[in-house]
């Protein structure tokens, strides 16, 4: 009787731990498949942390930039607004955005494999570069790439470009010296 009994319990705590799982990556789930921005946060001050923090990400041309305009009237790209989508044919999330309002049209975020930088585009663009995994940290929802946070602002003339720093080296081999770049952190904020 008694071994029947150790046995029912256990039967219970497994279909119990089974239902919390299933319900935790549903919540994942649902919480990645929601529409964000993409917001700065500066980790460390500097003399351009006040341009900077804050501010969103928007797609112009191919690239994604931190829209550091003044002027409210005069929108300077798109502005992110994306969510995670499993990448065609991969084991990982990829990142997609809208990259204009009317019709709505979707295009895959990826890291240009020569420059390191953040890049938008349709599959073919994506396809021959870094596209994934894309993730966010479980506690604040910054965005990650490759499983850590790598992102950088790259003063380009009067523009700050959005870059990733896969070797971790701040970008020495690929940004002139002299050039402003600055670790950043990218926190989603929900869409609604």
């Amino acid at each position: 009787m008694s071994l029947t009994i150790i046995v029912g319990m256990s039967t219970i705590f497994g279909i119990s731990e089974a239902i919390k799982q299933t319900q935790s990556k549903g919540r994942r789930d649902e919480h990645r498949s929601r529409k964000c921005h993409l917001l700065v946060h500066c980790s460390k001050s500097s003399q351009y942390s006040s341009i900077l923090e804050g501010r969103r990400i928007v797609l112009s041309g191919d690239k994604l930039y931190i829209d550091t305009g003044t002027d409210l009237d005069v929108p300077f790209g798109h502005p992110f607004s994306g969510y995670f989508h499993p990448y065609p044919e991969a084991k990982y999330s990829g990142l997609i955005s809208s990259i204009c309002d009317d019709p709505p049209i979707m295009n895959w975020i990826y890291v240009d494999r020569d420059t390191l930088e953040v890049k938008f585009g349709t599959r073919p663009y994506a396809e021959h570069n870094h596209n994934g995994p894309f993730d966010c940290t479980r506690q604040d929802r910054r965005l990650t790439f490759g499983g850590w946070e790598g992102w950088l602002a790259v003063k380009e003339g009067e523009f700050w470009a959005l870059y990733f720093d896969r070797d971790n080296d701040r970008l020495a081999s690929s940004v002139k010296a002299g050039t402003p770049v600055l670790e950043i952190e990218l926190w989603r904020r929900e869409i609604r």
